[in-house]
């Protein structure tokens, strides 16, 4: 996140220390935290809800469940891209992510209505609003540091912490409010875990507004618009927007596939286009960068199985009675957080110690999707090896492995890719690059939807039919992990020396 497009910034003002960091650095801090606690806070019961709700609880409505999860995943990411825009020309960073905090807040409580029409126009707003927010935090993170700033680094890991905090938190304590205070196990009070949210995204917006003040006028709107007028238009072209999403939204995950891949496919092109114009070196870098986000594509179409079919496996086909408690399946979605947490440092020691023997960016990638590639081998034996017969369920231990696994392939992944596209994409064109990173993990967000209602199948998950589709998941990156490593010094060549 902190990117390499930073050096031409102009240098930020003089501000306070605080544990030897920008003091505005903990109000961003603290600001990400909240937003981050809203929107994981309903990860793990939004295909939940959606079967309760909209299917009276009948299994078939997993499909059409993980459909809907996919495909609002990708239009989060899909609408980062433009939310940056809006920031970047319009509005500024700073009232771009009040702007969307306010958007953002209202679809959350907007979901927690029993309708589905209203539901999904929820949804749609909670796009919008995130794709103001989504990206313009992290770059106000980059934007207090000078660009020789040694710290840097070290801010954004800080930073990362504050994602993965409000991530690991959410869903403890959603689940409770739900399944403790105002619902029970067998009947969760869903609507409380997105009123939550709600709650949460409110603080991170009355947080940020009495904190903004500390950045010195860095975010402020760009010069010659600093009226209410362009706060105005930004909310009535959210208003427009919103029921555009709802559509994409409605014509299902299917026809949103051609949609986000024709966007791809012309971005790809300008891309090309003005590497082109650029030389041999700029053509081959972009190149590059489009291979990689392939393979960005086949990674996050099986990680985000976290949402959706991992959520009804956990459910329904793991034995989360651990003798004193019963696990709740909420808890599972903090699993990725902890382990961040925890394997972040020791992987970043471990690429620095390996000194010449640290893999290149196409392998670490390859590495990325074997990892994932691994976990959905346990799950493959684990379902045809270790099911109990008297309760057809499989041992905790093993979709928490599976988490464990999929964390590692992440770290490998997901912290080098914006890094590595500010470095191949063309001078011009980097924020164009930027949203093809963001395109492609929407693209897998969306594959995942549609992947996950095959391990669904028609009539809800059984072993059977998770077996079969995890089966197919493994042997899918495996292929894939192999022939990145095989492409990767192909790669590497045209990347021309970066790292």
């Amino acid at each position: 996140m902190s990117g390499a497009s930073l050096p031409n910034q102009s240098a930020p003002p003089e501000f306070g220390q605080l544990m030897g960091h920008p003091r505005p650095l903990w109000m961003l801090f603290m600001a990400e935290f909240w937003e981050r606690f809203a929107f994981y806070g309903i990860r793990w019961a939004l295909v939940l809800y959606i079967v309760a709700q909209f299917h009276g609880g009948d299994p078939s409505g997993q499909q059409s469940a993980g459909l809907i999860y996919g495909s609002y995943l990708a239009l989060v990411y899909a609408g980062a891209i433009f939310g940056g825009l809006v920031a970047d020309k319009f509005l500024g960073y700073q009232r771009s992510i009040l702007v969307g905090a306010v958007i953002m807040a209202a679809g959350l409580f907007m979901i927690s209505v029993p309708s589905e029409a209203v539901f999904k126009l929820g949804l749609a707003t909670i796009v919008v609003g995130n794709g103001l927010i989504k990206p313009i935090i992290s770059t106000l993170v980059g934007k207090i540091y000078s660009a020789g700033d040694e710290r840097r680094d070290s801010g954004f890991t800080i930073f990362y912490m504050g994602i993965n905090l409000g991530a690991m938190i959410s869903p403890l304590l959603t689940q409770i409010l739900a399944q403790k205070i105002f619902g029970d196990d067998s009947m969760p009070a869903y609507k409380m875990v997105f009123i939550a949210a709600g709650i949460g995204m409110l603080i991170s917006l009355v947080w940020f507004w009495f904190g903004r003040g500390q950045l010195k006028g860095v975010g402020e709107a760009p010069e010659g618009a600093s009226g209410l007028g362009r706060v105005v238009a930004v909310f009535l072209g959210a208003a427009a927007a919103v029921p555009v999403v709802y559509y994409l939204l409605a014509i299902g995950a299917e026809k949103l596939q051609v949609v986000l891949t024709v966007m791809f496919v012309l971005l790809a092109v300008m891309l090309v286009v003005e590497g082109v114009k650029n030389g041999a070196v700029a053509r081959d870098k972009v190149i590059a960068m489009l291979i990689i986000f392939a393979f960005n594509i086949l990674f996050w179409m099986f990680f985000e199985q976290a949402g959706s079919s991992f959520t009804f496996l956990a459910d329904q086909i793991v034995n989360r009675d651990l003798g004193f408690m019963t696990f709740p399946t909420a808890w599972f979605q903090s699993v990725n957080s902890v382990a961040i947490i925890v394997l972040a440092p020791i992987i970043a020691w471990a690429w620095i110690k390996m000194g010449s023997w640290n893999p290149s960016i196409p392998r670490k990638f390859g590495l990325g999707i074997l990892f994932n590639g691994l976990a959905f081998l346990l799950l493959m034996f684990a379902l045809s090896s270790l099911v109990d017969p008297a309760t057809l369920k499989i041992p905790f231990w093993t979709l928490i492995a599976v988490y464990w696994i999929q964390s590692i392939g992440e770290l490998c992944l997901s912290p080098i890719g914006l890094s590595m596209v500010t470095k191949l994409a063309p001078l011009r064109l980097v924020g164009f690059g930027m949203g093809g990173w963001f395109l492609s993990t929407g693209i897998g967000n969306n594959l995942s939807g549609l992947f996950a209602s095959h391990a669904s199948g028609e009539g809800g998950m059984t072993v059977a039919s998770a077996q079969a589709a995890y089966e197919q998941g493994f042997w899918i990156l495996l292929i894939g992990g192999v022939l990145l490593f095989l492409l990767a010094p192909l790669i590497q060549k045209l990347m021309h020396g970066v790292k």
